[in-house]
């Protein structure tokens, strides 16, 4: 009995070992992140303008799709039909509670016109640009509702979230990919970015090789 208990111990010890091994080649990311070729940055909905920057959530939104653009696996696009992923974004300024303005005209965004070192963007919106999640879900907050004064409770760093695309109330699921850190959505050099990029290589990287 004592043998066979040893036999039996052996065995879950190396199945165990061939289970590791084998997590350690999937993919981190889903295969439809790794198929992606286009992309809508937003705003994420519950954020707000702070009063003492009323502009830092638009220009993060920005500096991230210039650092796509320069990147030039993603296109950014503004038609959420056409994103095969949502990436929404949130500054942060060290502080838990911020006074923010939301909605108003601060929130809309009729076109785009962008440059890198060796691209040019420009774009406009087609129309009202659909809910990024439920409006039954919660109050709703937007231009045609006026601006709103009030504090706005997230995290006190930037924040990057990936969300598949081409879906309904794309922002009503948990994030596929997320980023938090302080300064990641600033220029030069988006940290968010260029860590996504590397989790993408990586996710790559784990792919079983395909037969010829």
């Amino acid at each position: 009995m004592t043998a066979r208990l040893a036999s039996l111990f052996l065995l879950t010890a190396l199945l165990a070992v061939s289970a590791n091994g084998k997590d350690k080649k999937k993919s981190s990311l889903p295969e439809y992140v790794l198929r992606a070729t286009t992309v809508r940055v937003v705003v994420s909905p519950d954020a707000g303008e702070p009063l003492d920057h009323p502009m830092a959530n638009a220009n993060a939104r920005d500096s991230v799709e210039k650092a796509l653009m320069q990147w030039g696996r993603l296109r950014p696009v503004m038609d959420e039909a056409e994103s095969d992923l949502v990436i929404a974004v949130r500054t942060g300024n060290g502080r838990m509670v911020q006074p923010t303005i939301r909605g108003g005209p601060i929130d809309q965004r009729p076109g785009v016109a962008q440059s890198t070192d060796d691209s040019i963007r420009i774009g406009a919106q087609q129309g009202q640009a659909p809910p990024l999640n439920n409006p039954g879900m919660g109050p709703q907050i937007g231009p045609q509702n006026g601006p709103e004064m009030g504090n706005t409770v997230g995290a006190s760093e930037d924040t990057f979230e990936v969300y598949r695309g081409s879906v309904q109330y794309p922002l009503d699921s948990a994030p596929v990919w997320r980023y938090i850190a302080k300064d990641c959505l600033r220029e030069p050099g988006v940290s968010a970015v260029e860590e996504f990029r590397k989790a993408i290589a990586k996710a790559e990287q784990a792919q079983p090789a395909k037969k010829p």
